[in-house]
């Protein structure tokens, strides 16, 4: 089913934020580093572009975890922290650094890495090695917050057709401004299981694919050789597979990294490149 993306319109607060309002700085940053804009505070009230106001007090109240993000809608009264709780999971929007692209966290489990990179230079990082160029049609599989689908559209790409399974995670990403050019029509998400929807797809049709599933105990499927040779025959010839694997095992001495490549070989990828713990590169020669 195709999804319609509809960028929440507000503000996000941070207590980064709100730590340079409390410092009578007016200068900042409302949408997580993305644009710089000037506020007025004013008997401790912070008006906003829109005219509309909310007390520092209230600020002081509401936002209080520094890893966390705050959502006011424009015109709005009420803030809340970005985040979603279900009854199997938890949904929340964290803050890793001042002013950058935010990642998202699912029950614990963080959808980029943040150790010693932030989520914009690891989503950079990632649409290098695809070696995405102006005109390639990409397949990006597991849109999360849609990093890597607008970077690759930033880099040239056609035409982007990202999948994702859980409608609470492109929820989230509604309230992150750094998700908003997913609204943009070079872009299609599809709401699917990428491993039945893949079978729709025609033989032969992308230039790249981005997989950046979940760990294999979430989506074991999404590592299957049955999944590889439909990601194999979807490419065209010369096309790029880059296939996020992160470390899962290492410290017990497993060799997961291996068992990626060796099942990308049987499905027909025939020059494969590891890079240790965090991705292998495939490339359909044939």
């Amino acid at each position: 089913m195709r999804y319609i993306f509809k960028p929440a319109r507000g503000y996000v607060f941070t207590k980064h934020t709100v730590g340079k309002l409390e410092r009578g700085e007016t200068e900042i940053s409302l949408d997580l580093g993305r644009s710089t804009t000037r506020v007025e505070v004013k008997n401790e009230n912070v008006i906003l572009p829109d005219g509309s106001k909310i007390g520092l007090s209230r600020l002081r109240e509401v936002v209080k975890r520094r890893d966390r993000a705050y959502f006011l809608e424009e015109g709005g009264e009420d803030i809340f922290e970005v985040s979603l709780s279900t009854s199997q999971r938890y949904y929340k929007l964290m803050v890793v650094a001042p002013d950058t692209a935010p990642t998202l966290e699912i029950s614990g489990i963080h959808m980029h890495r943040i150790k010693d990179v932030t989520p914009l230079e690891d989503t950079l990082e990632k649409v290098k090695l695809a070696d995405i160029r102006r005109g390639h049609r990409v397949l990006d599989i597991c849109t999360g917050l849609g990093y890597t689908a607008i970077y690759s559209m930033k880099r040239g790409a056609s035409s982007i057709v990202t999948v994702e399974k859980d409608p609470y995670v492109l929820e989230i990403a509604r309230y992150n401004p750094w998700s908003r050019e997913l609204a943009n029509e070079r872009i299609e998400i599809v709401l699917a299981d990428a491993s039945e929807y893949i079978r729709e797809l025609r033989d032969e049709f992308f230039d790249r694919v981005i997989h950046d599933p979940p760990r294999f105990a979430l989506a074991g499927e999404l590592y299957s050789l049955v999944f590889y040779r439909e990601l194999y025959r979807v490419l065209k010839k010369k096309g790029v597979l880059f296939h996020y694997t992160g470390a899962p095992g290492v410290k017990k001495g497993l060799k997961f990294q291996a068992g990626v490549a060796a099942r990308l070989k049987y499905a027909g990828f025939s020059r494969i490149k590891t890079i240790k713990d965090f991705a292998v590169i495939a490339y359909k020669t044939a």
